[in-house]
């Protein structure tokens, strides 16, 4: 599953014809689905471990990969005159290398590679919906380069194969337990992502793609720090010892771990490389905002939560993620571009993921994984139908969608579906933010705060685009309903997901979610017996709703609304003033008077940056020096100092 997507990357830079892209992604799609369940089926509750022992060989090749990849970095850093690349690249270099020559021939790990139920769920995602998504890339990418942007140089050859390493590099991250070898793959996810959002090689993509390469270096800087602190204060650089490791040695690695998830999941003060990916083809916005990059920093955050759990540290993780939230949503009320809205909605809930890992708890880290599961499908949906409805209508703006619904009604339906997923009951995401306010409630109740607005906020975006799609006033538009086989197999299958993962999150969280958080905290969170019969029969009333309609216009009046004037034979016409027809228009509110997102950005930055300082300063200031180790740790640092902290603040 790691070899494979990377090896058929390499595959796709060397032949450029069709039909071998085509079947090479088909079947690689496939295979890597199939691998994944047959994996499901293999992995025992307890977990599955594999490549025992110290693979130094191994470690020299990922080593030597890690300074091919920083020699390209380099190249790229002196060409576009950015210093600030060249010296994080340099920096992350040098650990690197250090430490492998210093310590590499002692290094005794006693897996590589770790297979438990949040692998698994991370491993299922990526194959099936980063899988659909490198699907419907082979028809978008092909009418992407017809007369829409005809003027983009065709690099598909490199799109794919970049698509195909991505993919193989994130089943790298869910599995490796070694650090070294996960650093390798979080490092080849942040050179795909440069790449990727640079593809039309415009004066926009290239800074755009400078600044995602930038701010995920800052985060690769922070992992390298955290193998080397990790090494000399708990001597492991396995991720399961770190967690299992004794809470003081383990607190400042978890700590700088937690700053790269922040900087990978795109939270504030870091969230404007993901909004600048927006520049990239609709596959890439899809890839990075929902499957893979984004989720590799919130999976490493949640990894990190019993560390930080009950810290000053974990505070710290949970206000950014709080913070982050309440903004982005507050900031996508304020946009009608439609994929500003999808990156604003994005950074917004893994917020609610990033603060369920820095409040720890069995809880919370179960509500963080179902968000996780949720969000993936019905965003992945959301993102590949904006991109055919940008296609079909050649616009992606909000108010340009009104009457979606009978120009493009299955295209409508299927946002529909993704718009329900991501906030109406008894949907995934309403029953995450749910389990996460309960969460909250019980940890940090003074957090529940910035749930309620946000999620506020979140309500009016979302309804107000959905009243759009179905919004009828005028004649039809003769539009183009075709659809590639890509297209309508990632579509449908998306669309599906969605409605399978409401329908069976009961299972979901009996058979994949409880197994891991009770092997981890030997106790898990979940929804009560009463609560799931509840959310099951507002899923089968839900259902039965489009039964309704079978009698519609039996004893049913219909009227034309009154428009302040004499109506036309038209129901959206009107005889105006002067006695001029006018036609009815309708737009939504956007809020700009109240929220400004350049001063909503401006403070969630600014308090991001203290908190993140706050998150650093104290896991150094309660950590033992480097070179500690369990043995010679003072009982006191068992528990950090900053608990009563911490009860201080849930008092409030």
């Amino acid at each position: 599953m790691i070899l494979g997507p990377i090896a058929a990357g390499m595959g796709l830079l060397c032949f450029r014809a069709e039909a071998f892209r085509q079947w090479s992604v088909g079947l690689l799609t496939l295979g890597i689905a199939a691998a994944s369940l047959a994996l499901v089926t293999m992995v025992p509750v307890s977990g599955l471990k594999l490549m025992p022992g110290n693979l130094h060989g191994v470690n020299l090749a990922f080593l030597a990969s890690e300074l091919a990849i920083a020699l390209f970095l380099l190249y790229v850093g002196f060409r576009a005159r950015r210093p600030l690349i060249v010296l994080l690249v340099a920096v992350q270099s040098a650990l690197m290398c250090w430490f492998e020559f210093r310590h590499g021939a002692h290094l005794q790990p006693a897996y590589n590679l770790v297979v438990d139920k949040f692998s698994l769920i991370m491993a299922l995602i990526n194959a099936f919906v980063g899988g659909g998504i490198c699907l419907y890339a082979l028809g978008y990418m092909r009418e992407y380069h017809g007369k829409a942007h005809a003027d983009v140089p065709d690099r598909r050859r490199m799109f794919f194969a970049l698509m195909m390493i991505f993919l193989g590099a994130m089943f790298g991250i869910v599995f490796a337990n070694n650090m070294l070898w996960l650093f390798l793959f979080w490092e080849v996810t942040t050179v795909c992502s440069f790449l990727l959002i640079g593809y039309t090689q415009t004066e926009e993509a290239r800074r755009n793609a400078l600044r995602a390469l930038t701010m995920n270096l800052v985060g690769g800087v922070a992992f390298a720090v955290a193998i080397v602190w990790a090494w000399h204060s708990a001597q492991t650089i396995e991720i399961d010892r770190l967690v299992a490791s004794n809470k003081s040695l383990a607190l400042m690695p978890a700590a700088l771990l937690c700053f790269a998830g922040i900087t990978k999941s795109a939270q504030m003060p870091f969230s404007s490389w993901l909004l600048g990916a927006m520049v990239a083809p609709t596959p890439v916005s899809a890839l990075l905002h929902s499957s893979t990059m984004v989720k590799a920093g919130v999976f490493l955050v949640l990894r990190m939560a019993p560390v930080i759990q009950s810290t000053a540290a974990g505070l710290a993780v949970a206000m950014v993620g709080a913070i982050t939230f309440l903004i982005a949503s507050l900031a996508a009320i304020t946009t009608s571009d439609a994929k500003k809205v999808l990156a604003y909605s994005t950074v917004a809930n893994l917020g609610l993921i990033v603060m369920c890992g820095g409040i720890g708890t069995h809880e919370a880290v179960w509500a963080g994984i179902l968000l996780i599961i949720f969000h993936a499908v019905s965003k992945c949906l959301l993102f590949l139908c904006v991109g055919v409805v940008e296609h079909k209508t050649h616009s992606r703006n909000i108010e340009d969608m009104s009457g979606l619904v009978i120009d493009l009604p299955i295209i409508a339906v299927m946002m529909l579906i993704g718009m329900a997923g991501m906030f109406v009951a008894p949907f995934g995401m309403l029953i995450s933010k749910w389990a996460v306010l309960k969460a909250v409630l019980d940890a940090y109740p003074a957090l529940s705060v910035f749930i309620a607005f946000g999620s506020a906020a979140t309500l009016f975006f979302w309804v107000k685009w959905m009243g759009k799609l179905i919004e009828v006033v005028r004649a039809r538009k003769v539009l183009d309903q075709h659809l590639e086989l890509g297209e309508r197999t990632a579509l449908y299958g998306l669309s599906l997901a969605t409605f399978l993962a409401c329908v069976l999150f009961p299972l979901i969280s009996i058979y994949a979610i409880e197994p891991y958080v009770k092997n981890i905290y030997g106790q898990s969170g979940g929804i009560g017996q009463g609560n799931i019969i509840i959310m099951l029969t507002m899923m089968v009333m839900i259902l039965l709703f489009p039964l309704s309609f079978i009698n519609y216009g039996r004893g049913v009046r219909v009227t034309d609304a009154y428009l302040g004037g004499a109506n036309l034979q038209s129901s959206v016409r009107f005889s105006g003033s002067a006695n001029q027809p006018q036609d009815v228009t309708m737009g939504n509110y956007y809020l700009r008077e109240f929220f400004s997102e350049a001063g909503l950005t401006k403070w969630g930055v600014v308090s991001c940056w203290v908190l993140l300082a706050g998150l650093l300063a104290t896991a150094g200031f309660f950590a033992p020096a480097p070179g500690a180790t369990a043995q010679g740790t003072p009982e006191h640092f068992e528990q950090p100092a900053a608990k009563p902290f911490v009860s201080a603040v849930k008092s409030l």
